[in-house]
Formats: C-alpha cells, structure tokens, sequence
C-alpha cells in the first residue's frame, strides 16, 4: 500500500475545494467504502483532496482477510479499473496518502479535463476481495472567466448555482478594494481586469481587455513550476501596454524586495547579488519576456512577478505571478506489475516524479549501481533477480536518485518473552524487513494451511504446551518474497515453561509457502524437479494451493548478505 503519515492541511496543498455534500455510503455488511463528499468543485491551477474511508471483515470465509493494494482510478480499461498513478496525464499531479483505513487522493495543477467520475477500490487476498462500490466522487473543476455586458463585467465560473462566495477584482494588477460582488463597472478600456474568489486569490482568472482592445495586462504562462536543485529554469510571462513606449521592465521578487517593517520597491533580480551570474532575462519575441535561474539552489524557491513601465503607467503587483519549487528531485519507483518467477521476476517499473522537471529531461535507470544505458523513458521493463536493487535518476541529476525498489529481504523474527514463560501467559512474535514497496506480513503454523495472521505482531494470548512448533512469518511485495520461521519447542516445569528457539530463515520468490519448509531437520530431502510456475502478483495468491507450488531455497548462510 503506498500511504505516508503527512498533514492534509488546505492551507498548505493550496486547496480550493467549493462543495461538500452529504456522504456518501457504499458497501454492504463489513465491506465498504464511505467518501467524504459525493461533489466537489474546484477551481483550475488548485490543489483538491478527495477523501475516503474503507472497511472489510479481519477474517472471511474462515482465512484472514488482508488488505493487498489500494488505488484511486476515473476510468475503466476492459472492464477493469486504471490506477490514476499509471496514467500520463496525471503523471506528477497526483499522490496517495494512506493511513488507518484512511485514503486521500491529492490532484495539484488541475484542468479542465480533470472534471470526471473518481473511485476508491481496495483488494485484498481473498478470490473475490476487491471492492469499489458503484459509485464514487464527482469532481467539477471550473475555469474563472471575465465576460462584458454593456459597460459591465461578470465573473463566471460552472460551480452549482447554490455556491456564491464573495469575489476579488483586480484592475491593471491592482486589487479593487471595495468590490465583491460577481461583477463590477467598467471605468476606463485601456484597463484590463481579472477576478477571484475571495480566500483563493491565488487562483484568479486570466487578465483581460475591455471589448477585446489592447489594454494594459500581464499573463504568466505558468502559475507553478517545480524544478530539481542545481538545475535551470525558465518563467516566462507576455505582457501588453496601451502605449507603445515601454521604458522599462524586470522580473522581482516579493520575498527579497519586502524587508523589514516597510516594504521597500521591488528590485530588478538581475542586480541582486545572491543571483549573480545565474540570471538571465530574455525576449524571443515582442512582448513576452523569459527569466532564467540557473544552478537553482535551496534559497530560490519564491514567487516571481514581472513588472513594466510607461511614461504614464505602472503595472501594478498584486495579482500572483509564477512560484517556483525547488527539490533535490523527490523520484520514486512505482511497479506497475510483476510476474514472479521461481529464480526471477519479471517486471514493469516507471519512475514518478512529485516535482515536475524544469525543461525536458531524460530518465536514467540505474541496477545494482550500474546504469542500463538502454532506458530513457521513464517506465522500464526488465527481468530481475531478487539481490538486485533498482533505482532512477534525471539525466544529469543522478546525484539525487530515486530509492531503490527491491523484493524483501530475510525478516528477522522475535519473540518476547524471549526466555522462561509462564503457562497461560502471552507470547508476542514480531516480524521485521528493509523491503521496497513495503512488505505485508502474515503468519503460518506448521501443518496448518489456512494463515494465523497478518501483520508484523502475532500474539498468543494464552500459551500452552500444545502452542510448541514452527511459526513462519512471509514478508510479501510485488517483486517477491521471503520466509523466517521460528521453532518454538516447549519444556514444561512446574509453572513455567523453557522455550527454545530454532530460527531458519528462507527466501521465497513465489507468494506462497512449502509446507516441506519444516522438514529441514530430517537427514535428507528428496529433490524434484519442476517447470517454473508464473505467478503475477497483481492477482490474489491462493493459499489453499501452498503444497502444491514450486519454491527457491538456499542456505542460510548463503543469504546472510540479505539479513
């Protein structure tokens, strides 16, 4: 599951979200799905959360029921959900954040085209364990517009009639102070005009000229830019003027030109220092105009605003300009599918990046340290083995690469207490692996088919004698997994118990278990000999079928590179 304990403050995603209505309730019994909002209206450029909560039975049908993977999806694909983070068109704009049966989908930049239908789903391992309900969230993202009627203008949007906030107006840059209702006079048609929605000024409509004549505006390209540190930049905007003669231009920013109690006026980023050298401003044609930052670094993430004057005007400031991000970059492999072989796994990966490269960088992949020089996009497909790790970088930047992803290493596994137990008190195992997606956990007991548990704690509340044997805990996750049993043989005393503890540690490349895994202490093992058996792993593994499939086994010491 990906998931992350982070604050879903508004105020810090920039979230503009207009309606919440009533919830909405799906499921039936102990399965379900309730979403916070059944509509949500959101302005264009904003941050919007949707968020749900989920729920299923611990045990179902006599096995316990775990959770396998969850996903947020628009859209069906052959009858089958997509999920949104193997979509291009939200390739960088969405996350997943995951916690306590608590989902939350955040999408930034928003479009127009965002507008649709949006579903939680979650799987777990049984057959028929996937749920999403039959219906979901509806998410309407308007786009703010200026309109004129006669000598008046209007400020439209395509949120429900019911929603009527206050709203903002800005004139030739400069916010009108009085006005909040949805449309405001017309006093000059030199002037251009644009609008908010008050509380959500960063997100105005665009400027626009009176009766469609040339009138004094500017217009930033890009409302955000996200760029990896030590690379360049470029914030561009186009700017018009009634007058022709332009005396003169430059790019600021508020946050160096604001010092003190007193806001001093804005100062030309070309003269300050802490931008020598690394600053450039350009035209490629009349009226746009093109900052660039190079070698970014951490000092640089601001809002940047351009400003021009006549021998009669002054475009004024307080309308937002470009804000830029700057990260060192934060990448993260996604795998998209495996196919989990006795010796290898076959497997689609992509690199997802939360900060949208400035320009247009290649993908560098990257096995074991040693760079794939055939893999530039940023999805990969390969075969790999279950030492190697595999991680991306941007072409140029490979001093701030992804994580590696990896199949579990060996778990380690615990029990407290750890020596003399009291009969009928609690014993606690605990399982522990490093592995990339994070592992899920579940627990067996020898010649028992059906799993103890899931989880890195498995607890015996009331320890007897006959609780003696082998528990294996499997750490699983897309690319493979691995196996630790711990042998718990009991002496009984006269109110303790002496617990001696056997660990043999096994690493499994298919998702299931051998029950032949507990008869490593006899003197020999008949060898066989069998076809490898494909398992993807984006189905539900079958657990019935343990001894009937195929696994890898090594010497422990031979894996204890993997501890």
């Amino acid at each position: 599951m990906r998931g992350a304990a982070m604050s879903l403050t508004a105020a810090a995603s920039g979230l503009v979200v207009f309606l919440l209505s009533v919830s909405a309730v799906q499921g039936l019994d102990d399965w379900g799905v309730t979403y916070s909002s059944a509509k949500i209206c959101a302005v264009k450029g904003s941050t919007v959360e949707i968020r749900c909560t989920y729920k299923y039975p611990s045990t179902w049908r006599g096995r316990v029921n775990t959770v396998m993977k969850t996903f947020w999806s628009t859209k069906q694909k052959d009858g089958e959900l997509v999920d949104l983070f193997t979509a291009s068109e939200y390739s960088g704009r969405v996350e997943d954040l995951c916690e306590n049966n608590v989902c939350t989908l955040r999408i930034k930049n928003l479009t127009e085209s965002d507008s649709a239908e949006y579903w939680f789903r979650f799987e777990t391992n049984q057959p028929d364990g996937k749920y999403d309900g039959s219906t979901g969230v509806t998410l309407s993202v308007t786009n703010l517009q200026v309109t004129s009627e006669s000598y008046r203008l209007h400020c439209q949007n395509s949120c429900p009639p019911s929603y009527n906030p206050p709203y903002i107006w800005y004139k030739n840059g400069q916010r009108i102070q009085r006005e909040t209702s949805y449309y405001t006079n017309i006093t000059n048609i030199a002037d251009s005009y644009s609008c908010a929605l008050k509380g959500h000024e960063d997100f105005p409509s665009p400027p626009v000229c009176v009766r469609g004549q040339t009138c004094n505006r500017v217009t930033y390209t890009e409302r955000s830019i996200c760029a990896p540190k030590g690379s360049s930049v470029d914030m561009s905007c186009t700017y018009s003027s009634f007058e022709d003669d332009v005396k003169s231009k430059f790019w600021f920013s508020p946050e160096r030109s604001h010092q003190g109690q007193n806001p001093s006026p804005p100062e030309d980023l070309s003269e300050d220092p802490q931008y020598a050298g690394r600053v450039q401003i350009f035209e490629t044609e009349r009226g746009r105009s093109t900052l660039r930052i190079s070698d970014l670094r951490d000092s640089d993430p601001a809002q940047y605003l351009f400003k021009f004057k006549t021998p009669s005007f002054e475009w004024k400031s307080d309308l937002p300009g470009t804000t830029l991000t700057v990260t060192g970059p934060a990448l993260q492999v996604q795998v998209i599918r495996a196919k989990v072989y006795n010796y290898s796994t076959e497997a689609e990966l992509k690199c997802h990046s939360s900060c949208r490269p400035a320009g247009s960088l290649n993908y560098v992949w990257f096995k074991n340290g040693e760079k794939i020089t055939r893999a530039m996009k940023s999805s990969y497909e390969g075969l790999f083995h279950h030492r190697d790790n595999i991680y991306c970088a941007f072409e140029g930047h490979e001093d701030f690469p992804s994580p590696p992803v990896y199949a579990p290493k060996l778990p380690s596994v615990s029990v407290s207490p750890s020596a003399e137990i009291e009969e009928g008190s609690s014993v606690t195992l605990t399982c522990s692996s490093d592995a990339n997606p994070a592992a899920n956990y579940t627990w067996y007991k020898e010649d028992e088919d059906s799993p103890k548990a899931s989880g890195q704690i498995f607890t015996i509340t009331d320890f007897r004698a006959e609780h003696s044997g082998s528990y294996s805990c499997g750490a699983q996750n897309k690319l493979g997994r691995s196996n630790s049993t711990l042998t718990l043989s009991v002496g009984t005393g006269s109110s303790t118990m002496i617990v001696n503890i056997i660990r043999t540690r096994v690493l499994i490349l298919i998702p299931v278990f051998l029950l032949s895994l507990w008869t490593r202490k006899k003197k020999a093992l008949r060898s066989t000999t069998e076809a490898p058996e494909e398992i993807e792993l984006d189905s539900i593994p079958d657990y019935e079928n343990d001894s009937h499939t195929a696994a890898q086994t090594e010497d422990t010491e031979e894996q204890g590179d993997l501890v």
